[in-house]
């Protein structure tokens, strides 16, 4: 199989949005969901800490490539014509206004809302005589036997920081000599909580606080003096250093990709390169030097924060039991087409065993279409495999594994499959970026317990979501078959909005058939029936079905494209769907991430309109609707319109050939594109949010009620 390529058109940089800026205006989009005040509190900590650790990400994988290729002398300018240096500095413009922006809200509004409703975020200077005496024996209890103070002097060398850790900087003095010295204590967030919980009753206050909690760092700096016995503590600060952590690989075997990969999860947990260097902000300048000076940060990496680094620990404060203060709970519902095939119904009498219908004879009838998590993800996939796993009639069991949950019950599925006889092959993607130490765990229990497990294709990322199942049935073979657009992960199943689809379509099956194949061995397969399967035919497929509606266009047929992803960046798609729109086509895009297409430019893109949606669960369905002349088209799968996904990944997308599942699909899109509080994309790359307040129409609660039977779409 070998990667289809095609020429881009000729467009100006100037009708390009940089990548990396388009994405930091989609984190600025997440970071206004924690300043909307018409956010439940605990969901503005949630929002604010996705939005700190989607910056840590950032800064690891693609400040770090720009970085990267600005120390190498790289002159290839970006396709909006940017040269590395010139992203860099425009990255750090953007980025400083946002992180204030956060570090305002916490202060001024967060924490102080917070303390309302009895979540007191306190610091140590702020505890009361009881209070502290408790902090300081917890202190002594709990923290300082673990603590191992590094001193920096002559004798010993700078020591180094390791990627994400929060870190004191202390000041001392020897009272005798007078001579100051510098020391680094690594604070062990990774072991203990950061919001250390102080007993309630010790608070002063009436009422009691639901949840009192000093920062675990507080708690170190001021009892330095027990680290350094007999020395003077003149001040303390607190840092934090991000390493370049992208691991790049060879194209190697399974064993030696196995082993060059547990060496580069090594090498990433000590780090690469610094590249961002937060301090606090009232870090002394002579301080800040010698960390500059001693881990090799350049003045543009350096972040001075007025407050509490590292936020993305304010996730744990979702545990508070406040129900009033936190969105109000949800749960899915099963599929109405799956109702009578829950074995666990059958089970505790809720269905009659006459009324049982296993989920193969469902699917005989006619295809399935699952919403995440409207549709219960248990129910739905996870019983599908279940089923498969004891059915006697199943031979076998092949599908690819991306990201999956700890304690996953479709790994638990796979291995009892094997343990019951059945042939099962599992490709566990280790290449999964942030994931890869996971699956290499879960690789390695898969094979023990018997399944055939292999780790990808040579050069390139297997990101497609397939699961394919082959019985017995009378004297033939039929397979069935789930297609998805999210990872078979029970955790973000319910985190995540996606979509999947369960078929019994023998050309479909015919098809993931050839598929695995050739991931698991020899195939050079160049055609499929029915899906586009990256990098063979996705990028030709798609290409040439947005051509298809520039020719209804032309022919007086109307054209129209409505598109739902997390990213669009593809210079040729970009380019392509500027010659449908300047021809006419109606163009409606569903973006959550980044968009590097600009709408409404007169004479080039003025048919095209960008919504993004950022809500309660992550946007991260994928659907392709081509108007075809009113014959529709539609597809569903797991790629963006990305070059990775369309030339360096294995990705699979699928038609939806039932009419009443395309309506579905149409019915949805329609939704997202009318939600009263979509962010609207400029012409300039800049989003602009209509309506702020959830009172209006807004996408995904019209579809919890619709699950919960109280709306229809």
């Amino acid at each position: 199989m070998t990667a289809s390529t095609t020429t881009p058109a000729l467009v100006a940089p100037e009708h390009y949005i940089n990548r990396e800026l388009s994405w930091i205006a989609f984190n600025q989009r997440v970071l206004a969901q924690a300043l909307n005040e018409h956010t439940p509190l605990l969901e503005q900590a949630k929002f604010s800490a996705i939005f700190s650790n989607n910056l840590d990400e950032f800064f690891m994988v693609r400040v770090a490539s720009l970085k990267s290729q600005q120390e190498a002398g790289v002159t290839t300018l970006s396709d909006d014509g940017l040269t590395p240096l010139e992203q860099l500095e425009a990255i750090q413009a953007k980025l400083r206004p946002l992180l204030e922006l956060q570090q305002q809200h916490y202060r001024h509004s967060l924490k102080r809302n917070l303390d309302e409703y009895g979540i007191q975020l306190i610091d140590y200077t702020r505890l009361n005589a009881r209070q502290k005496d408790w902090a300081d024996t917890y202190f002594r209890s709990a923290i300082f036997p673990v603590l191992t103070p590094l001193a920096v002097d002559p004798a010993h060398p700078f020591p180094f920081l390791s990627n994400l850790s929060l870190n004191v900087a202390a000041l001392i003095r020897d009272p005798e000599s007078g001579q100051q010295q510098f020391a680094r204590v690594k604070v062990p967030q990774k072991i203990l909580p950061r919001f250390v919980p102080i007993p309630t009753e010790l608070c002063s206050r009436e009422p009691a606080p639901v949840f009192t909690a000093v920062p675990l760092e507080q708690l170190v700096a001021f009892n330095l003096q027990l680290l350094f016995p007999g020395m003077v503590i003149e001040g303390h600060y607190f840092f934090r250093v991000t390493r370049d952590a992208d691991l790049e690989l060879r194209d190697l075997e399974a064993d030696d990709l196995m082993e060059a990969l547990q060496e580069g999860l090594r090498k990433r947990r000590m780090g690469g390169e610094v590249v961002r260097l937060e301090v606090a902000n009232e870090m002394p300048n002579e301080v800040v030097q010698l960390l500059m000076d001693g881990a090799s940060v350049e003045p543009e990496d350096l972040y001075r924060i007025n407050g509490p680094l590292g936020l993305d620990d304010l996730m744990s404060l979702l545990s508070i039991s406040l129900p009033d203060i936190k969105d109000l709970p949800f749960k899915g519902r099963t599929v109405p087409a799956l109702v009578q095939a829950q074995r666990s119904e059958l089970e505790d009498g809720s269905i009659k065993a006459e009324e049982f219908q296993s989920i193969f004879s469902v699917l005989r009838r006619g295809d399935v279409l699952l919403h995440h998590p409207f549709d219960l993800f248990a129910t739905s996939v996870e019983e599908f495999l279940n089923q498969a796993a004891d059915d006697a009639s199943v031979l076998a069991i092949k599908m690819t594994l991306y990201r999956t949950s700890k304690d996953s019950p479709v790994v638990a599925a796979l291995i009892r499959a094997a343990e019951n006889g059945k042939q099962v092959m599992a490709l566990v993607e280790l290449k999964a970026r942030f994931d890869e130490d996971n699956n290499i765990q879960w690789a390695r229990q898969l094979e023990r317990s018997g399944v055939h497990v292999v780790y990808g294709v040579l050069g390139l990322k297997t990101h497609t979501k397939v699961a394919l199942v082959v019985r017995r049935e009378k004297d033939t073979l039929r397979s069935y078959m789930h297609v998805g657009t999210g990872n078979y992960n029970s955790r973000t199943s319910n985190l995540y909005t996606d979509l999947g689809l369960l078929t019994a379509r023998e050309d479909f099956g015919q098809d993931l058939v050839e598929l695995f194949n050739y991931l698991t061995g020899f195939s050079k397969q160049q055609s499929f029936r029915k899906l586009l399967v990256a990098p063979v035919t996705l990028r030709r497929g798609m290409e040439e079905l947005i051509r298809r509606e520039i020719r209804h266009a032309h022919e007086g047929r109307g054209g129209l494209i409505r598109a739902k992803m997390n990213g669009l960046v593809d210079p040729a798609i970009i380019a392509l769907l500027y010659e449908a729109s300047a021809a006419g086509v109606q163009i409606d895009l569903v973006v959550r991430g980044m968009c590097s297409l600009r709408p409404g430019l007169v004479g080039l893109s003025e048919n095209i309109r960008v919504v993004s949606v950022i809500g309660r669960f992550l946007e991260h369905s994928r659907i392709f609707w081509f108007g075809n002349g009113g014959q529709d088209e539609v597809y569903l799968g797991s790629a963006d319109w990305m070059p990775r996904n369309l030339d360096r990944r294995v990705e699979a997308v699928a038609p939806i050939e039932e009419a009443q599942l395309r309506e579905q699909l149409r019915l949805l899109l329609k939704l997202y594109l009318q939600d009263s509080t979509a962010w609207h994309m400029q012409s300039d790359g800049s989003f602009l949010q209509i309506q702020p307040e959830d009172d209006g129409l807004v996408s995904q609660n019209i579809l919890m009620q619709r699950w919960r039977g109280g709306l229809k779409m």
